[in-house]
């Protein structure tokens, strides 16, 4: 029997670290073996939130599909939920869409009759500031676009209050809405909501919580008298609440959230990424590869136990050694790449995933990522006009509010307006406001414009002008825009 039928015979594998039998070579090759290593197949299990949390659904992208395929709405917004917590991509998304507006405004009188008291007006003006500003306007709607961005939709109460707008935030879970009522969302509230809560006195303290409309019909719902209104419902637990004090804002007319329809692009992205860090750890692997010779008649120079000595004391000098093993074989090693050799340039395959994400998004990648392209402008034009139709939703609600609060009859009203101002525009817009001052515009717009609210730029003037006379103290200096020609001729005084 020559060497290599006798190194057969014995099942030996020249790495050194594994005797087979004869009965267990089969399975013991089906995964590669470096040095001690097991190397996993770079194609299966790839993506880093799908192998942290193995069997949820969320992180299924079969499962995901399905809902959008099903429109799925509420398993849809517990899925944009959950990857608005994990994943800083979607994230972003929706913080740039949601805070994108400044929501800046103002408010002016519609006078309707002359015979209006100057008086009166500017008392009742003073008013509506009072109790807008105490709103915190700005705030509200940035975080109603928000849970709008999210969820798809929004759903609230107005809490009466002389000092400000409340508003209440309903579960959107337990909230629907078929059809309007004045042009108006008509609101229905699930009263088994409160049910969900199983000790009755933390139950009862829940529902004092919430307006009287609430355990009104809540009350209603426990006596039975909250009939089915529709063939097929078998729910008697649904109470349409006052569309005056009820309120609903939605994406574009859908409740759907606005870019779940995204999600599946983020799992390629999370499973490139993942095969991306595996490429770079295998540069990192080196392999030391020890040929033992073979004689002339193609027979092994070193015995079995002189093979195994030289591949032992390889492998101990070199045990220290990161990302380093020792191969020792009598057959030829080749390397085989199956890299695209058609083209010359190097071709970045993450990057197509990504731009796929945000492709997916329907943004521009430079908006976090800039490098210069000049079609950035024209994207944050588009996304402008993607969240327009909720401000003008924010825009109509509190004017809605403010002439049902402040209004003298046909006499006067007062007008709730919306400044189309965005982070990217503001300081423009001021510029364009400020040059139209000239021409006997507005001259409160330029400061709206950059966030000041009015009652705060009255106070200012006032204060600086007619308590510090401000205006006596520090002159500017006289141009020929601002001087008359009594200046001009030097006959004033």
């Amino acid at each position: 029997m020559t060497r290599n039928e006798e190194i057969h015979a014995k099942g030996f594998d020249m790495t050194g670290y594994r005797n087979y039998s004869a009965i267990g070579a089969e399975n013991e090759y089906k995964r590669i073996k470096v040095g001690v290593k097991s190397l996993d197949d770079a194609v299966l299990n790839l993506g880093t939130i799908k192998n942290s949390m193995p069997g949820h659904g969320y992180t299924n992208k079969a499962f995901i599909m399905k809902a959008l395929v099903n429109n799925d709405v509420a398993e849809l917004r517990a899925i944009s939920n959950f990857y608005y917590n994990l994943n800083g991509v979607y994230e972003r998304v929706c913080n740039y869409f949601a805070y994108l507006y400044r929501y800046d405004w103002y408010v002016a009188p519609e006078i309707n009759d002359d015979s209006v008291k100057e008086e009166k007006v500017l008392k009742d003006f003073a008013k509506v500031l009072n109790y807008l500003d105490n709103s915190y306007i700005k705030k509200v709607c940035g975080d109603i676009a928000l849970s709008v961005i999210k969820n798809g939709c929004y759903y609230g109460y107005i809490v009466p209050s002389a000092d400000g707008l409340v508003l209440q935030d309903l579960p959107i879970a337990y909230c629907r809405s078929r059809y309007q009522v004045a042009g108006l969302p008509a609101v229905e509230f699930n009263m088994k909501f409160f049910d969900t809560f199983r000790d009755i006195n933390y139950r009862m303290r829940v529902l004092n919580l919430f307006p009287d409309e609430f355990r009104k019909g809540y009350l209603l719902y426990k006596q039975g008298k909250l009939l089915p209104d529709y063939q097929g419902d078998n729910d008697g637990s649904w109470y349409l609440l006052d569309p005056e004090s009820s309120v609903k804002f939605n994406y574009n007319g859908s409740d759907v959230p606005a870019f779940v329809n995204a999600i599946p692009a983020l799992l390629d992205l999370d499973a490139a990424q993942d095969l991306d860090r595996r490429k770079q750890m295998q540069k990192l692997l080196k392999i030391i590869v020890q040929k033992l010779p073979l004689d002339k008649n193609g027979d092994l120079i070193f015995d079995v136990d002189e093979a195994r000595d030289i591949h032992n004391n390889g492998v101990e000098m070199l045990k220290r050694a990161i990302g380093v093993d020792v191969l020792t074989t009598f057959t030829d090693v080749q390397s085989i790449d199956l890299s695209d050799k058609n083209t010359s340039t190097t071709v970045d395959d993450l990057s197509k995933v990504e731009r796929a994400v945000f492709n997916a998004f329907g943004i521009s990648q430079n908006l976090f990522n800039t490098d210069g392209n000049l079609s950035l402008e024209k994207s944050i034009l588009n996304d402008e006009s993607s969240m327009r139709n909720l401000l003008l939703q924010f825009s109509i609600f509190f004017d809605r509010i403010t002439k049902k609060k402040y209004s003298s009859g046909k006499k006067y009203t007062f007008k709730f307006y919306m400044l189309e101002t965005t982070q990217y525009n503001y300081k423009e817009l001021s510029k364009m406001y400020k040059e139209q001052t000239q021409l006997g515009y507005s001259k409160m717009l330029p400061q709206v414009a950059l966030g000041h609210s009015q009652s705060f730029i009255l106070n200012t003037a006032t204060f600086e002008n007619e308590v510090l006379h401000l205006s006596e103290i520090m002159i500017p200096p006289l141009m020929s825009s601002t001087m008359s020609s009594e200046d001009i001729l030097g006959n004033k005084g």
